[in-house]
């Protein structure tokens, strides 16, 4: 019975309090840190460098993660509608993205939307562009391998709510002369709010931890406060700052995660 409490803390509340100590801990010279408490960090969080790049971090996000809802509840509602052979088959398929890493689906999309021996080719060939051009690294690659990478997690948790729809309610407003289309936009959707929030606040967590996509697809100005993290831990040797950017970026998102959700949950009890 203590083996789940254990775990807790060992993956979790110890980690968090080592990144605590660390935050208000004094860099050292040699590039590590010392014992301390300043605050120093954490005021450095509140320049207008970091809080540009946090409002860019959670805005990109929120539209990546928009993107992907958007792209994986039509995509699920229509699984839904294919035998169970198919269904499992597509699942199967999803489940094995899920093994890919951030460098191999960054690697991918560098290659599919270069210059040389990418997409922009075969539209090329179909004249349907002048001549092949380069679409990385820029904010709509880093936007599309967000939207790639976080798409798998919504269908799945789309996919079990989206399955328990009894179809006779389709049937029933269609009988009544709704199109199709209006039924999915006016009951389908409306019934699966709930499911929506959950797979958007996925997708927004996975985008704005994300680092390696933004750093390898995007230009310098669209990197995020992941990245950013990544550079001070890394490059300038300055854990105390990196830690508190950690912490700083983890408090934002669980507040906006709580607003979200309890948001939804007071239009759900309406």
């Amino acid at each position: 019975m203590l083996y789940p409490p254990v775990m807790l803390g060992i993956f979790l509340l110890i980690p968090l309090c080592m990144t605590l100590i660390v935050s208000v801990a004094q860099r050292a010279p040699a590039g590590f840190y010392s014992p301390g408490f300043d605050l120093s960090h954490y005021l450095r969080f509140f320049t207008p460098l970091f809080l540009r790049q946090t409002v860019f971090s959670f805005i990109f996000a929120a539209v990546a993660a928009s993107c992907c809802v958007g792209v994986a509840f039509p995509f699920t509602y229509l699984l839904t509608q294919l035998s169970q052979t198919a269904q499992v088959f597509i699942l199967i398929f999803i489940l094995s993205v899920l093994s890919l890493s951030e460098v191999i689906i960054s690697f991918s999309w560098s290659v599919l939307l270069s210059e040389s021996a990418g997409l922009s080719n075969l539209l090329v060939f179909l004249k349907l562009l002048p001549q092949a051009v380069a679409w990385a690294p820029g904010l709509a690659a880093v936007l599309l391998a967000l939207t790639y990478r976080t798409l798998p997690f919504a269908v799945l948790v789309f996919y079990p709510s989206v399955a328990r729809l009894n179809p006779e309610v389709s049937e029933a407003a269609q009988t009544l002369g709704a199109s199709p289309v209006r039924t999915f936009f006016d009951i389908i959707l409306p019934m699966q709010r709930r499911a929506i929030v959950t797979a958007f606040l996925f997708a927004f967590i996975f985008a704005i931890g994300s680092y390696l996509i933004p750093q390898m697809l995007g230009n310098p100005q669209h990197w995020t406060i992941s990245v950013l993290i990544t550079d001070q831990a890394i490059q300038q040797s300055n854990l105390p700052f990196a830690a508190a950017l950690s912490l700083m970026l983890m408090l934002l998102t669980l507040v906006l995660v709580c607003l979200i959700s309890s948001t939804s949950d007071q239009e759900t009890d309406l």
